[in-house]
Order: structure tokens, then sequence, then C-alpha cells
């Protein structure tokens, strides 16, 4: 008996730490990665405010080639809206673009069942091409699992970030200019 109370102080203990550690966490996390692409901000900006080609360049669209994908609203700008239903790999949510500066900048909200979080791409002249800088913001609140997964994000995420970005810059330079 004196086992099992002291196994369960231990387990009240260690989630007492784990929960408390997590407030010294970052409330939010942020991944980016960027990449120049040999073409005009203008052709990088009409590909990327349109959901219409997203499944060309996106890193995840291969992890299920039979998701079910629905587009809503306008075919580009605010409002246009994509949807999906995958397998464990894709899971469901829906992306929709809440802000688009011509040219210059486009913000996607993104939804993964109930797990929120915005996609910004900067789109910036530099040199003769562009200079495109993908991010992912996600506000974690008090969640303290969220605060504690906020740390893996980068790892998570980021190597999916470059593997798009390259799909998507090998895309527009393999089309004619």
């Amino acid at each position: 008996m004196k086992f099992i109370k002291w196994t369960l102080a231990v387990i009240v203990g260690l989630g007492l730490v784990l929960a408390l550690g997590s407030l010294l966490l970052p409330a939010s996390t942020h991944v980016e990665r960027a990449v120049t692409i040999d073409r005009s901000p203008e052709q990088v900006y009409a590909t990327l405010n349109s959901f219409e080609r997203f499944n060309a360049w996106s890193p995840w669209a291969e992890y299920d080639p039979q998701a079910r994908y629905t587009f809503e609203g306008p075919a580009n700008g605010v409002g246009a809206r994509m949807s999906w239903i995958g397998n464990r790999s894709v899971g469901s949510g829906s992306q929709q673009i809440s802000e688009s500066v011509p040219h210059r900048k486009i913000v996607v909200e993104l939804d993964f069942g109930g797990s929120q979080g915005r996609a910004t791409y900067l789109i910036e002249p530099e040199g003769s091409g562009t200079r495109l800088t993908w991010a992912f913001d996600t506000d974690h609140g008090y969640n303290p699992f969220g605060r504690w997964l906020g740390l893996l994000f980068d790892r998570m995420i980021g190597g999916d970030y470059e593997k798009g970005l390259a799909k998507l810059k090998a895309l527009l330079e393999s089309t004619q200019a």
C-alpha cells in the first residue's frame, strides 16, 4: 500500500511539474522557411493567391494521393477556401485566404479539425527573381500540451516547408515566364 501511495505521489508531482513548467514555455510558435524563385513577384503571387495549383507543390499531397478536396468561395483572393479529408498522415481540415496584398503578401487561416494556425507568404523582389518566405504561426494559449508540442514544431513542419518551397520553385521555374 505504501508503494502505491508513493507511486501516485510521484505521478501527481510529475504532472504538476509538467503543467507548471509549461507556463514558462512560449505561448505561441513561429516556423518559417524561405527560397528565391527565378520568377517575378506577380507570377509567384498569382500561384499562391489561389488553391488551384496547391497540390502541384504541396509537400503533403503525396502523403495521401486519395485525399478528397473541396473548393469554396472565389477562385482566388480573400475568401478562397480549400478543405480536405485524408488519411492519418494528412488528417482533415481547411484553409482560407484571409488577406491578400497584390504581389506582396497572402495570409491563410488554417483549421486542422479544431486546432488553428496561420500561414503567411511574404513575397519580395530580389534581383531578377522573388524571395518567398513561408511562415506558420499558432497560439497555444494556456494549453500545456500545446506549449510542449510547440517546441517541436520547427522539426515537425520545417522540413515539409522546405520541400514545398523547393517543389514550388521547380514548378514555377519550369513553366514559361
